[in-house]
């Protein structure tokens, strides 16, 4: 299996396990923002929920390689590129984090530009390029692939990676437990 493979067949067992939870305990419940909608959102008994769903329009990270000129690691785009979902949290042993996700077209847009903006943050720091995708409980402690080996580290904001967590993402991900 090539890396993609793996990493997908990662992350939908882990979305489906998440899912399953939820199914049994409760989906998340949210404040619905007209401004702000998604596909992820449904109603039940007068409350509005959210769930991941499956996006069926192609999504990439392209214009970000372009825009940096680099070639963004093609886990990360396969990542954020299969849900539209709200942050979903995990427990890793190093910690509990939250996976970052694109709410929806517009957020993955957003995603997309904070991404050039981190990017540009570490060229103009003379750093690695990182791709982030999670959140830790300690601020401004991130999850990030190095783009040119695909590993997963932990990294402070403006900072260079300081510890190895996994050799790639469909690693990580198989050592997270899904969290509600």
């Amino acid at each position: 299996m090539t890396k993609i493979e793996l990493l997908n067949q990662a992350w939908v067992k882990f979305v489906s396990n998440w899912s399953k939870l939820a199914e049994q305990n409760g989906y998340p419940e949210i404040e619905s923002d007209p401004e702000w909608p998604s596909p992820c959102e449904f109603s039940a008994n007068n409350k509005t929920y959210w769930k991941p769903v499956e996006i069926e329009q192609a999504l990439e990270f392209d214009n970000v390689g372009r825009a940096m000129d680099l070639i963004i690691d093609p886990q990360y785009s396969a990542l954020f590129c299969k849900y539209y979902a709200d942050n979903i949290n995990a427990e890793h042993n190093a910690g509990p984090l939250q996976f970052l996700q694109a709410w929806s077209y517009t957020d993955f847009e957003r995603l997309q530009q904070n991404l050039i903006g981190h990017l540009m943050m570490k060229a103009k720091l003379k750093q690695s390029p990182t791709l982030f995708f999670a959140l830790t409980d300690e601020d401004d402690l991130n999850l990030v692939v190095v783009n040119e080996t695909g590993e997963v580290w932990l990294e402070y904001v403006g900072k260079e990676p300081h510890k190895k967590v996994a050799n790639n993402l469909a690693e990580f991900i198989e050592q997270c437990s899904p969290v509600l």
